[in-house]
């Protein structure tokens, strides 16, 4: 057997739905409910992208990969915004909480704003770099 890794530089569709089931059957397998989600949330003015959320829900979490305003929309309230529509895809269906990290430079203090906690801190050499663990209960 010749094994070849590649690397892309995104995931195509196919890919993700592998992903996807593989993780359902895994699941399944451990007597475990995966109900794997993607998610993807985009602010948009007219065509102009201002900001976007992506993540994946498992088993009963949420987890945002990626937050990104675009910076000239930053301090405009588009990042709570595409947070809360996180927040409202998933409350209440079955999800008790939402997870999410972030670097000390980045946003650790806009998401404690929004009601997440810090559950460990993972300090670095170069302090700006330490990263943030973070929790939102929802369920």
């Amino acid at each position: 057997m010749a094994i070849e890794i590649e690397k892309l530089d995104y995931t195509p569709d196919d890919i993700g739905d592998l992903v996807g089931r593989a993780f359902e059957e895994y699941g399944e397998k451990n007597g475990i409910d995966c109900d794997y989600v993607s998610f993807c949330f985009v602010a948009k003015d007219g065509e102009k992208v201002l900001g976007v959320v992506q993540g994946h829900a498992y088993y009963n979490e949420v987890h945002v990969g990626d937050l990104i305003v675009m910076e000239d929309s930053r301090k405009s309230g588009i990042g709570t915004k595409l947070m809360l529509a996180v927040e409202e895809a998933f409350t209440g269906k079955g999800r008790i909480n939402i997870n999410l990290t972030t670097y000390a430079f980045q946003a650790p203090e806009f998401y404690k704003k929004l009601g997440y906690e810090v559950e460990y801190v993972r300090k670095n050499p170069v302090e700006k770099l330490d990263k943030y663990f973070l929790i939102k209960r929802i369920g």
